[in-house]
């Protein structure tokens, strides 16, 4: 069995999550201790307290996710997990493709904590409250979004086809006026679901430019090192090991469709068998599921799934 380790994005974010993994382990403990430095801010009373308003801003739930995820790998690794000997790659939903790197060594964990804090604040900046919004279709292939989304979009107002997550489930992104006019088209034309998303910022579209441009800025600073095992990219879903690249590919990907589905493919294509998802909720493992048969999924977030893993 070919595993690849999987990182989960926003939306994931519950309060009270890896709560239950600091109570149990000192690796855990000390991951949430060092981004709370990292971002001078108690990150950790948030996630396990709330308020869920305040967790799930942007900023916050970013950092926030990745802690709880790269938490729980450092507490395998601790018991004798090593990452390039137990998987062929890894991959993550759009803030968590900076998990994935920081799993894979190629970004160190404070520098993920700053960078994400900067992206979600980033991604707020570009477009004001209430200008952009997200919705998921459901029932409808990518290139039918994709045309519709076209449809929808007009002169001076973006929609674009932003996350293709699964078979038949697929997120716009844009002003909003455009993502209410795709929605009432895809209605039209046969969706099951047509529904917007609770989100602050429309995310991978045109319209977070101003925050590609900052995020730019920022990784220019960064070093990145070449992962320890190959990273699938979200925005080319296809494995890459360079970290010139990778800082380019994380550039694009502001603006650029998480192209999930796909990588997941990829994945099977090329040899991987079982995903691990590592970190907050189960949303990688169900859309797996739905994605490729020969893909098995499993999530590892809280104490009980960690110790049963390693047994």
């Amino acid at each position: 069995m070919t595993q690849a380790f999987v990182f989960p994005g926003q939306g994931s974010q519950a309060v009270g999550m890896g709560r239950a993994l600091a109570e149990a382990y000192s690796e855990a403990r000390a991951v949430f201790a060092a981004v709370d430095d990292a971002l001078d801010q108690k990150l950790s009373d948030l996630m396990w307290d709330g308020p869920e308003e305040e967790l799930t801003l942007t900023e916050n739930a970013q950092p926030a996710l990745m802690a709880v995820s790269i938490a729980a790998l450092r507490v395998l690794e601790a018991r004798g997990l090593d990452l390039a000997d137990a998987a062929s790659h890894v991959a993550g939903h759009s803030l968590g493709e900076y998990t994935a790197l920081t799993a894979a060594g190629a970004l160190q964990l404070e520098d993920t904590a700053r960078l994400l804090k900067l992206r979600g604040q980033a991604m707020q900046r570009a477009v004001p409250v209430g200008v952009g919004s997200m919705a998921a279709l459901l029932g409808l292939d990518f290139n039918a979004v994709a045309e519709i989304a076209a449809e929808a979009a007009s002169d001076d107002e973006i929609c674009a086809a932003a996350n293709d997550n699964a078979n038949g489930q697929v997120v716009i992104s844009g002003h909003a006026a455009a993502v209410a006019r795709a929605c009432d088209l895809a209605k039209e034309r046969g969706a099951k679901r047509a529904m917007e998303l609770p989100v602050s910022a429309p995310f991978h579209c045109a319209l977070m430019q101003p925050a590609a441009d900052e995020m730019q800025a920022a990784l220019a600073d960064t070093d990145i090192k070449s992962p320890a095992i190959p990273l699938i990219a979200n925005v080319t879903a296809q494995a890459v090991s360079d970290g010139n690249t990778i800082r380019d590919l994380l550039v694009q990907q502001v603006t650029g469709s998480v192209r999930w589905r796909e990588s997941m493919i990829w994945a099977a294509d090329n040899g991987v068998t079982e995903l691990l998802e590592i970190g907050s909720g189960k949303v990688l493992t169900g859309m797996a599921k739905r994605i490729d048969g020969r893909l098995a999924a499993k999530a590892l977030n809280t104490p009980e799934d960690i110790d049963g893993f390693l047994r």
